[in-house]
């Protein structure tokens, strides 16, 4: 005779309100709906760029300098940082430690470094994106 396995109920509506963590795996999972936004305004600036059309192509940009657009930019930038990027450089130590004369570095060190890094390369494409020109 065979026992049945137990199988722990979970209620299918709600479950992640139960742990911060488990919000955090929500949320953090949520960015998937800005991606597909940015897809979609990706698309659609191909689409304008692509029609050869100067007017179309001035009108997208001139749609994207509303205010309710630059909110949403706001918004995902501090959202994208918040759950993707501060939490991965957080988690760099535990995933690459660094041996510095027999003894690991500190993890501090391995986090600003990731940031330094972050921010020379942020500064690398605004310069090439011609941002620093006078």
């Amino acid at each position: 005779m065979t026992r049945r396995p137990y199988v722990r109920p979970v209620p299918r509506v709600g479950w992640y309100l139960r742990q911060p963590r488990y919000r955090a795996y929500m949320l953090r999972e949520a960015t998937c709906l800005l991606v597909a936004v940015y897809t979609v305004l990706l698309i659609s600036a191909l689409f304008a760029l692509a029609s050869g059309e100067p007017g179309r192509w001035n009108g997208w940009l001139a749609s994207q300098q509303h205010v309710g657009w630059i909110v949403f930019h706001a918004f995902a930038l501090i959202f994208f940082w918040s759950f993707q990027s501060a939490p991965w450089f957080m988690l760099a130590p535990k995933a690459m430690p660094l041996p510095l004369a027999r003894f690991p570095a500190a993890a501090r060190l391995v986090v600003a470094a990731h940031y330094l890094a972050w921010l020379a390369l942020s500064v690398l494409v605004l310069w090439l994106a011609g941002v620093f020109e006078a």
